[in-house]
């Protein structure tokens, strides 16, 4: 380190200062010091790294923008300037261009946005949705009454049909609701509503006034003769009414009467009933027949015509009444007497009431042979008829699926009974006095009650039409129908369940009838055969197989 210092001093020591120019000295260096060449030192090359290539980006292609349906084309908007504290107005030439402007840009946009007319088609589609939206929306909104006369009553007022062909209460309520919309989104329905009130107000005032909207009944004048009838009818009826009425009370009163039991042992009776006789009726189909009053006489009547008079119960033929001239539709026996009533499809009938085939039922007097009434009411033709045991009512059905009870002594249809599907072939009144029976071509049986007014029960009863139905005429304690299945069937009237199945015709069943104590069924079909059911029979059976 010392050395280093000597060498250092001695050498800064010989090194004189020479001055230059601008007050700058350089120092020279000493000639007697020799200085070695050095050669300069040459950084080593270092090669810059070698980068490896990078692979290249894959190129996405861009996704295809779907075509947007053009806007409408809207004329420009051209706003003046506004006026603030301040500001200068613009020239002419300014507000010139700038109309130019929005008319070249207009023109522009035309050339670029044209509606197609799908386009069109969809938003014409959509604005018709959104009215119809807005039309449900005020539609719920309102107050729509759900009384259905209520329902009817506002319909008149907006001067529209109060019902329409085929048309439910919810749906008359949803077409006044409808209607209501419509007019209140016109603004109508206020004003229509208001000039009803003023005038029901108008007519209350002046109640003197005639009433436009009257409906009086329909009705056909009747002779002084029909009116006699009605008369009589009505004291026979209330003299039977009140007997029967007597007798049910007695019946319940008195402790030895044993109404189940009755019941049972009819039931059981029927549930008995065996094939006792079959005859050939006729060379034509049977379409009809009838028990006298006393169960010693059978009247049938067939295609060809003829009605025949058979012995009981031996089923032999006694007479043929040989009259009409086309086919023979039913046949009844009188139920008090051996007068017997025939239909025909040549509108004719004899001795008594029955229906021809014109949509009207007949009332005639038995001992004149004079028509008494002709009675309108069944929209269809009519195809059967019972009387009531007072004799005050009768029951008419038809095809028009309706089944009515008529009040004999004043002629008023005081009851229509809906509830068939397809039309009514069979009615039949119950001895008590207040059921009804129907049966039909919906393959069901009908009970109905009277007092109610409306549908007590329904028997799937067969697997085809019901042709016939008859109450047992003593008490009613069982029901018969028959079919065109083939088949009779015995129903009890207490809780209408099946208690025996008349098994053999070989065709269909056209009609039946029920001597007045039960033990005997008759039944005729289109095999031309007689059937005579008989439950004295079994219990002969019974008894030998006892003994």
């Amino acid at each position: 380190m010392d050395i280093d210092e000597e060498n250092i001093v001695s050498s800064s020591a010989v090194e004189p200062s020479v001055p230059l120019a601008g007050n700058e000295t350089v120092v020279s260096s000493v000639d007697a010091i020799s200085l070695q060449p050095v050669q300069p030192v040459i950084p080593p090359v270092i090669p810059a790294p070698v980068i490896p290539p990078i692979a290249p980006i894959p190129s996405v292609p861009l996704p295809v923008p779907r075509p947007l349906a053009p806007l409408p084309v809207r004329p420009p908007v051209v706003r003046p300037p506004l006026q603030q504290n301040g500001d200068s107005r613009t020239t002419d030439s300014d507000s010139d261009q700038e109309e130019s402007g929005s008319n070249r840009a207009a023109a522009g946009s035309t050339q670029e946005y044209e509606i197609s007319e799908e386009s069109r088609q969809v938003r014409e589609r959509q604005e018709k949705a959104v009215q119809e939206l807005l039309m449900k929306r005020r539609a719920a909104a309102l107050a729509v009454p759900t009384n259905d006369n209520a329902v009817r009553a506002r319909l008149r007022r907006l001067g529209e049909p109060i019902t329409l062909f085929g048309e439910r209460e919810m749906e008359r309520r949803d077409r006044l609701r409808t209607l209501m919309a419509k007019l209140d989104s016109e603004g109508q329905l206020e004003k229509l509503m208001k000039a009803h009130e003023d005038e029901e107000a108008a007519a209350k005032v002046t109640p003197s006034e005639p009433e436009e909207d009257i409906q009086y009944p329909f009705y056909t004048e009747g002779s002084q003769a029909l009116l006699e009838a009605r008369r009589e009818i009505a004291k026979y009826s209330i003299v039977k009414s009140a007997l029967r009425l007597h007798r049910a009370r007695r019946k319940r009163d008195d402790p030895d009467e044993d109404l189940d039991a009755e019941v049972d042992w009819s039931l059981k009776q029927a549930a008995n009933l065996v094939l006792e006789c079959s005859e050939i009726g006729d060379d034509r189909p049977l379409s009809g027949c009838s028990i006298s009053h006393d169960g010693k006489m059978l009247a049938t009547c067939s295609l060809s015509g003829v009605t025949k008079l058979w012995s009981m119960p031996e089923v032999k033929k006694v007479s043929a009444l040989k009259g009409h001239t086309e086919r023979a539709t039913d046949v009844a026996f009188s139920p008090t007497s051996y007068l017997l009533a025939t239909a025909s499809a040549d509108r004719t009938a004899r001795l008594w009431n029955v229906e021809g085939f014109d949509k009207t039922w007949r009332l005639w007097d038995v001992e004149t042979g004079e028509e008494l009434l002709l009675q309108e009411g069944h929209s269809r033709s009519i195809y059967g008829i019972s009387f009531h045991h007072d004799g005050s009512l009768a029951a008419s059905c038809g095809l028009d699926s309706l089944a009515r009870v008529w009040d004999l002594r004043s002629g008023r249809s005081i009851l229509a009974l809906e509830g068939h599907v397809k039309p009514v072939l069979g009615v039949s009144f119950s001895p008590n006095g207040y059921h009804l029976a129907t049966g039909g071509e919906d393959n069901t049986c009908r009970i109905w009650d009277l007092r109610k007014r409306k549908s007590l029960y329904i028997i799937p009863a067969h697997s085809n039409l019901i042709s016939q139905v008859k109450f047992e005429p003593q008490e009613g304690y069982f029901l018969v129908t028959a079919s065109y299945d083939m088949t009779a069937r015995v129903w009890s009237s207490r809780d209408f369940k099946p208690v025996r199945t008349l098994s053999g015709h070989e065709s269909k069943v056209t009609s039946l009838d029920v001597v007045g104590d039960g033990q005997y069924i008759a039944t005729v079909s289109h095999d031309r055969t007689i059937k005579l059911w008989s439950s004295r029979e079994a219990e002969k059976d019974k008894a030998m197989e006892v003994d």
